[in-house]
């Protein structure tokens, strides 16, 4: 059997041409493997063949990480077969593991083109411009349309977050399929839900700054603003308020600060600067 053209051997000297300019014209899967490990050796002709059934729409770049261990430290891999998807050049998302083909397809719809592209471009659209509710309208007629397409119940989940509309949010997310949890996105968008959910109403974030100036004892004032600085995007911020309520508040909320650094962590991901540190702060606080 002839090699395929879109299966792909990735060393470090190929890395830059296959994976990072390649994904400028095609997505790029980057599988972590390894001879030893069973997982992988399942995992892999999958792909491949998802490769070849998807006729070069992504090409499936082969790392092997015993003999590639810089490429692997780059990237973080920390167990195998771990699979990160590029696309214009940059890592877009990832899972770790054996995972069905539904759960891998979905992924794959997140950024392939299909039918429901254009609804979801403009949705998208919508979002950028602060229109949520016209997006949310927008994915709600592509589910419609197009209900066997996964990925835009994830975007519409998405949409009504931005939206303000939490539990319908969390209502979404219950109707995606059990293998789709594992997704990065689908995470992420739960710990966006806990962050709102522990806000509740929607005050601003100088009204909750000043009662927790005026209450500085106050557990819930301490969290609710932890939490909403987290969602405006200050994370530093946040997590020095959720570290500040663990260490003073610990029977608050069932130990609420520990849950929401945990929460902070996965929405910010493994990658991200600052979980490193505030996860060795969180640690020494429980030991």
């Amino acid at each position: 059997m002839s090699p395929s053209p879109f299966v792909v051997d990735v060393t470090e000297a190929n890395f830059q041409p296959v994976v990072i300019e390649g994904s400028h014209n095609h997505l790029v899967l980057v599988d972590f493997w390894a001879d030893w490990c069973q997982p992988c050796k399942m995992l892999l002709p999958l792909l491949s063949a998802l490769a070849e059934a998807y006729d070069g729409k992504f090409v499936l770049a082969k790392v092997n990480s015993d003999q590639e261990q810089a490429l692997a430290l780059e990237h973080g891999v920390r167990s195998i077969p771990t699979v990160i998807v590029y696309q214009n050049g940059k890592p877009v998302d990832q899972f770790m593991g054996m995972q069905p083909e539904s759960a891998i397809r979905a992924l794959l719809e997140k950024y392939l083109p299909g039918p429901e592209a254009a609804e979801r471009q403009a949705a998208q659209a919508a979002l950028a411009a602060g229109n949520p509710e016209q997006a949310v309208t927008l994915l709600k007629q592509a589910l419609q349309d197009h209900p066997d397409q996964q990925a835009l119940k994830i975007d519409l989940a998405d949409a009504l977050m931005q939206a303000g509309q939490v539990e319908d949010a969390a209502t979404t997310i219950k109707t995606l399929p059990m293998d789709l949890y594992e997704q990065e996105a689908v995470r992420q968008l739960e710990a966006r839900l806990y962050f709102a959910r522990a806000v509740g109403t929607p005050d601003t974030l100088s009204t909750l700054q000043q009662q927790q100036i005026t209450h500085p004892d106050d557990p819930e004032a301490l969290h609710r603003l932890g939490c909403a600085l987290i969602l405006k995007g200050d994370y530093q911020a946040g997590l020095d308020h959720l570290l500040e309520l663990m260490s003073k508040h610990r029977k608050y909320g069932d130990d609420a600060g520990h849950k929401g650094l945990l929460a902070a962590f996965e929405l910010l991901g493994a990658r991200h600067p600052l979980v490193n540190g505030y996860r060795r702060k969180m640690m020494a606080l429980m030991y």
